[in-house]
């Protein structure tokens, strides 16, 4: 049965307006602006003429050297990692103390069962860090700073990032008392939702709600000159002010889009024959997902944002563009360096220690894991043979994208990145490749097909 969404139909025309491809020059106008503002040294974006856009060297950079390192424009921390890490909401880096990550992962994992009392009483002790282990203070982590709304899902390492998270997007997502949204209710229906079917959900509503927040700001921005009223649209397109909606919308308008039903991968255990019924089915997830959000943060001035073809789309940016979000664990440094201590303090160490490494066991050294969105990260074209890579040094700890040459990069060569593992044979390259929708022709493919 056909998914249809009452909005698509009603806003046909802005609709097209906001998935119109943007020019080479507006391309070429926003990553300049962005560049200029962030303050990158040493590369620029520019129109290719093979694959849209990539990002060229500006300056000459020596193997391991540091090519960017690129902010996030939306991101999340998976679900089902956030029992093993505790890290701020806005820039994931790691919050609390060694004290507060080892006691409550391993109060949470297990919560509800029949351990030890006493070793019960110790992980709470920990996580109000009224027990403190050898060596901890080595490695110290910010202060956990609660959420301005008051929910108990985000925490923060600084007041400015809650702050910025907050203005941002997490207003209107935020499930506490002080949130923006039409219903934390609903809110809570649609984030459980996501949980349970795919969390890539929550990214598209930080995408809308960043669109939504940043439209407000221009438009009240907008009100306050006094010939507001000739900014204001007359050709049909509607009553609010699309032209300011357009200008929020544009970081997403950069990014490479398809509807999400059409670029999925189709899983291995669905036959080619069943395909058009498996992408149905993603479809209807979408709109599941998107009605819900609708009931919770559903904003009559920005209507067309709420259309299933606009969630599609930015889901489908997420599928073809993400990098995975990875921070290293301060946890799995400390029991390191526990391990590295002269034998006569390590034992007299472990005597404190080892209950909780053995309650972790191989777990102790789960790092933060997530997705994110990075608007010059994104703009990187692939190479089997690439001469740079996404790679965190010890130095990053933060959700950043951080890409390091692999090998001297000239100024004006372009740089790029693997999407993939590049030792795999051309075949198995190739079979990957086709879930981003191209064939490879980089030198190394040419090669190895001749």
């Amino acid at each position: 049965m056909e998914v249809v969404c009452p909005i698509d139909a009603q806003f046909t025309q802005q609709i097209s307006l906001l998935l119109e491809p943007p020019s080479p020059l507006q391309v070429q106008e926003y990553f300049d602006e962005l560049t200029t503002r962030k303050q990158f040294q040493g590369i620029q974006v520019k129109p290719t003429n093979d694959h849209g856009k990539g990002v060229f060297a500006d300056m000459d950079f020596e193997e391991e050297d540091l090519v960017l390192k690129d902010q996030m424009l939306v991101g999340m921390q998976h679900s089902s990692n956030k029992i093993d890490c505790l890290v701020c909401g806005c820039c994931f880096r790691f919050i609390g103390s060694i004290e507060v990550q080892i006691g409550r992962k391993l109060y949470l994992q297990n919560l509800g069962s029949s351990k030890d009392a006493c070793f019960n009483e110790k992980l709470e002790l920990l996580m109000s860090e009224r027990l403190e282990l050898p060596h901890s203070k080595k490695f110290p982590l910010p202060a956990v700073i609660n959420c301005p709304g008051g929910c108990k899902e985000v925490y923060y390492c600084s007041k400015s990032c809650a702050d910025a998270d907050w203005d941002a997007c997490h207003s209107l997502l935020c499930t506490g008392e002080g949130s923006k949204s039409l219903s934390s209710k609903a809110l809570s229906k649609f984030i459980q939702h996501a949980n349970e079917t795919n969390d890539i959900f929550i990214l598209a509503a930080k995408a809308i709600s960043c669109t939504v927040l940043k439209y407000k700001k221009l438009k009240a921005a907008s009100n306050k000159d006094k010939d507001r009223e000739k900014n204001k649209l007359s050709d049909g397109l509607g009553n609010h002010n699309f032209s300011l909606l357009l200008k929020a919308w544009k970081p997403i308008l950069m990014g490479y889009k398809r509807r999400w039903w059409d670029c999925i991968v189709l899983p291995d255990d669905v036959d080619v024959s069943d395909e058009a019924s498996f992408r149905m089915q993603i479809k209807q997830l979408a709109f599941e997902s998107l009605e819900l959000l609708k009931a919770a943060i559903l904003d009559e001035e920005c209507l067309p944002l709420f259309s299933l073809k606009i969630y599609g789309n930015i889901i489908g940016i997420f599928e073809l563009n993400n990098l995975d979000l990875v921070v290293a664990s301060p946890v799995e440094d400390y029991f390191l360096y526990i391990d590295d201590l002269p034998e006569a303090e390590k034992k007299k160490v472990d005597e404190i220690t080892q209950p909780f490494l053995d309650a972790l066991g191989e777990d102790y050294s789960v790092c933060c894991d997530g997705t994110a969105f990075f608007p010059l990260q994104s703009c990187m074209n692939h190479s089997c043979c690439p001469n740079a890579k996404a790679f965190k040094r010890e130095e990053d700890r933060d959700g950043q994208a951080t890409i390091i040459a692999t090998k001297p990069i000239k100024k004006g060569e372009e740089v790029t990145i693997s999407y993939i593992d590049e030792d795999l044979e051309l075949e198995e390259r190739r079979a990957l490749l086709a879930d981003y929708g191209f064939i490879c022709k980089c030198p190394r493919c040419v090669d190895e097909e001749a």
